[in-house]
């Protein structure tokens, strides 16, 4: 149930518009300081796991790890992402609490 509520959330920030999804789009995003949360999947590999929470922490942008590829596209209306920035402060904090 708790997990349903994070991706029901994500999902409706996926429909306003706060979202960005895939690796290279997710970095551009932290280093211009518009996101505000990273999602990352458990089963990333190895590279960009390191490449992305190195990025993250550099910038003192949080980072929360959800179960797979598969679940966080899902909760975002796609087959399988990776990696998702949120742009939104609103939302991310929402976010965070619940994956906590």
């Amino acid at each position: 149930m708790k997990q349903d509520r994070w991706m029901s959330l994500l999902g409706l920030a996926n429909r306003a518009r706060k979202i960005i999804s895939g690796e290279e789009l997710v970095i551009k995003e932290v280093r211009s300081g518009r996101a505000k949360l990273v999602l990352l999947s458990r089963d990333a590999s190895a590279n960009t796991h390191k490449k992305v929470t190195d990025k993250c922490k550099s910038y003192h942008v949080p980072v929360s790890l959800v179960e797979d590829r598969y679940v966080l596209g899902n909760a975002i209306g796609k087959e399988a992402r990776v990696v998702v920035a949120l742009s939104d402060e609103g939302f991310a904090k929402k976010i965070s609490e619940m994956l906590d």
